[in-house]
């Protein structure tokens, strides 16, 4: 299993996560490219807009949007353009749901990760890497995937990634977009290194998000590591951090194969805290363990249709 684990990583690392322009298509509504979108708090990055097939006649009627910002935009949309020719299948999901009226009309945000340069220093939640002691930090940046290739290559700056996304892109969406921009209409998603950052984004502006969806946290944070002080400091960062039930939506998943066979231990933590802070499953906050699911696109478009219903019910 750990074998397997080293390899997706190195995998991952060239490839998966390689922040490419690439051209895509999709076989539902719109995709609105914007290449290089520009920050004063990160690199220059890559924006992917899908808007549903009836977007402008509902506008011209009125109607406003719910927005899901999600992570590794490359990956979403289109298999031709992937490294490994999987996707998420967004498009045609969320085409489905708003089609049978399971969710209330929504766009999606894709953010195109920063490349396997940045991308875990991107990700990484920063507050609970801080709360470790200066050896802990020294042991997370020293850490590495194989023998040759380190897990971090820039220092980690998941604060400024959200202040991005805060500050400049979802007022850009917001004014460009018919969207409804309270935290009850904005929510935000990824899996693995995207699901960290997504549940740490609720944690750092819970005035701005009214959901998470993390698919298959990365709760190691970082390769395999003998004595590895992440999970317990994100159990602690979380279990001070996180909102009190009350305003939020909250979903949790992973699988049981590959690297996914490793977060069992710190999410049964992590669903210990929300119980605590009040959260009820089925109502705001959800849970789950998927039987012989991967770490892959594959596997979390199969899943994708929960999360969405869940966050964006009319109920």
């Amino acid at each position: 299993m750990l074998k397997n684990y080293s390899q997706f990583f190195l995998f991952a690392s060239f490839f998966s996560f390689f922040n490419q322009v690439a051209a895509m298509s999709v076989t539902q509504g719109e995709l609105i490219t914007l290449e290089s979108f520009p920050s004063k708090f990160i690199n220059k990055r890559t924006i992917r807009i899908w808007l549903p097939d009836n977007y402008r006649a509902l506008q011209a009627a009125g109607v406003r949007f719910d927005v899901i910002y999600m992570q590794d935009g490359q990956m979403l949309f289109d298999e031709l353009s992937t490294w490994n020719n999987q996707e998420w299948g967004v498009d045609e999901t969320a085409h489905q749901l708003m089609k049978e009226s399971q969710t209330a009309p929504f766009i999606v945000v894709g953010i195109d990760n920063g490349g396997h340069h940045l991308r875990h220093a991107e990700y990484f939640p920063q507050a609970p890497f801080e709360q470790l002691s200066t050896e802990n930090r020294q042991r997370v940046y020293q850490a590495k995937r194989d023998e040759h290739n380190p897990f971090f290559q820039a220092k980690i700056q998941s604060d400024h990634y959200l202040q991005f996304l805060v500050d400049e892109l979802k007022p850009y969406i917001d004014r460009e977009y018919a969207t409804q921009p309270t935290l009850e209409h904005t929510f935000i998603m990824g899996s693995s290194m995207g699901a960290l950052i997504s549940i740490y984004a609720l944690t750092k502006y819970p005035d701005v998000f009214g959901g998470a969806a993390c698919l298959s946290t990365h709760w190691p944070g970082v390769h395999t590591m003998s004595n590895n002080p992440v999970p317990q400091a994100f159990i602690d960062y979380f279990a001070q951090h996180l909102p009190q039930a009350g305003r939020h939506k909250i979903y949790f998943d992973h699988g049981t194969e590959g690297v996914d066979a490793l977060y069992s231990p710190t999410q049964k933590a992590i669903d210990k805290i929300m119980q605590n802070k009040g959260y009820k499953i089925g109502h705001n906050w959800h849970s789950s363990v998927f039987a012989k699911a991967d770490h892959s696109e594959k596997d979390w478009r199969a899943r994708l249709p929960i999360p969405l219903r869940f966050l964006l019910n009319r109920k």
